[in-house]
């Protein structure tokens, strides 16, 4: 991924190679395999190689030795990076299967016609059958105007609904506040005054920061927040933004009002450890908006979990809980081995990779049928699936342009609110700026697609 300068994002390079962290304990995580020029075909003893662009903590060697006994088949890896995608993309030369975030890259890698439709796959697979699909890989869905419906072009390995939050019972004990709801969802105006309650100052500086509210990135979360609010962002036709809309002023007051509070990492003080984990483990973040996922970190300290639980996401609006990540694996159109591929996808979605990931605590499955092996062992782990199972009927697709990649509008969030934050510019204004520059640049990949 290419690199930010936002610590969402940041935060987004981890998630991407969370699963090998969570894996390890089941011996399926870890460091870089073999890593390929990116060709592919007939490899050793006539065996057809797979070429895999994933992250690097993948698989290790031994995990990689046994995935390929497990498939009869050679697999290279190539370690994700969008420039050389895009490269080989171009040259109809590209990898076998691509590890992507199907709620912010589908549309736009659909539109370019560089996926593969997988509806006939599915449609024969004992394995991966449609109806026992989570509702998050719609995601992975796209038909040319939004995500949801469409072919399937994808499918996510687990996911997070992440505008959900976990909190530290001590650190709301000693200001003496009432824990949130497990089952009601809070006001965001009820959540940033927790916040500007819980944070710790000393000398002028933040020394524990009272709440995150941006996990996955500014972008998206506002995405979510003008959804909550009854908006959208988008246009319908996806082509455009609307910052001016009342729902989207709602929800870029409210983001101006919670970097101006300065409880938490903003595009004006990033959290220098780069990501919630050490800081949240460390006693220097009261709430952190992170999805489920975000377990899997807290579970590995006893003393972190014993006083960690999760809440519901909060709402500027109507309550909705959507997913930012959806973290997976598609199949580029000009693939060579498509059938190899699928035998991919059988057994990394549906067979002991998948049961080891439901275990792990990292993630919520995306096949239905696995998803009683979440873990449930502790108090920590019990109160989260609670939550979480209670949280899932308000999950819902929010549908990204296919015309920028997110990088790029987080690109200019991250242009344009810093001095708008310290100026004191009305939301009107960060606005109309924010619609001129993002409207150029959609504009921009639209013509690109024809």
């Amino acid at each position: 991924m290419p690199m930010s300068t936002t610590t969402s994002l940041d935060r987004r390079r981890f998630l991407a190679v969370s699963a090998g962290t969570a894996l390890a304990a089941t011996g399926l995580s870890a460091c870089a395999g073999s890593v390929s020029d990116g060709s592919s075909g007939s490899g050793s003893a006539g065996k057809t190689t797979l070429t895999v662009m994933t992250v690097q903590n993948e698989w290790d060697k031994a995990a990689l030795k046994a995935a390929e006994e497990a498939l009869g088949m050679n697999i290279n890896v190539i370690i994700s990076d969008a420039t050389k995608l895009n490269a080989m993309l171009a040259a109809k030369n590209p990898p076998d299967v691509v590890r992507g975030f199907g709620a912010t890259e589908t549309a736009y890698f659909a539109t370019r016609g560089l996926m593969t439709d997988l509806d006939p796959y599915f449609a024969k697979s004992s394995v991966l059958k449609p109806s026992g699909l989570d509702p998050v890989n719609d995601v992975w869905r796209f038909d040319g105007k939004k995500q949801g419906a469409g072919p399937r072009y994808g499918m996510a390995k687990d996911y997070s609904q992440d505008s959900m939050f976990w909190y530290r019972t001590d650190m709301f004990e000693a200001a003496k506040l009432d824990a949130p709801s497990a089952t009601e969802a809070i006001s965001c105006d009820e959540w940033l005054d927790l916040g500007k309650k819980l944070v710790k100052r000393r000398l002028g500086k933040v020394k524990v920061y009272g709440l995150n509210a941006t996990g996955l990135g500014v972008f998206v979360q506002l995405m979510g927040m003008t959804a909550s609010a009854g908006g959208s962002l988008f246009a319908e036709d996806l082509a455009t933004v609307d910052f001016s809309s009342p729902e989207a002023l709602k929800a870029l007051r409210w983001y101006l009002d919670y970097a101006r509070a300065d409880i938490g990492p903003s595009v004006v003080n990033p959290n220098p450890d780069g990501w919630d984990g050490p800081t949240y483990g460390a006693n220097r973040m009261a709430m952190s908006c992170n999805g489920y996922w975000f377990g899997g970190q807290i579970n590995s300290d006893a003393k972190v979990a014993e006083v960690s639980r999760f809440a519901p996401a909060p709402q500027l609006g109507k309550r909705i809980s959507p997913c930012f990540g959806a973290t997976g694996f598609w199949i580029p159109r000009d693939a060579k081995n498509k059938d190899a591929s699928w035998k991919f996808f059988e057994w990394y979605f549906g067979g002991k990779p998948a049961q080891d990931r439901a275990a792990s605590g990292w993630g919520i499955p995306t096949l239905t049928s696995l998803r009683s092996k979440m873990p449930q062992t502790n108090a920590f782990q019990k109160q989260a699936f609670q939550v979480q199972e209670q949280e899932l009927p308000h999950f819902s697709v929010l549908s990204f342009t296919p015309y920028a990649q997110q990088s790029a509008l987080e690109g200019v969030l991250n242009k344009v609110l810093p001095g708008a934050v310290k100026g004191g510019t009305s939301a009107g204004k960060v606005a109309d700026t924010l619609n001129s520059q993002m409207n150029k640049q959609l504009a921009q990949g639209k013509e690109l697609v024809g």
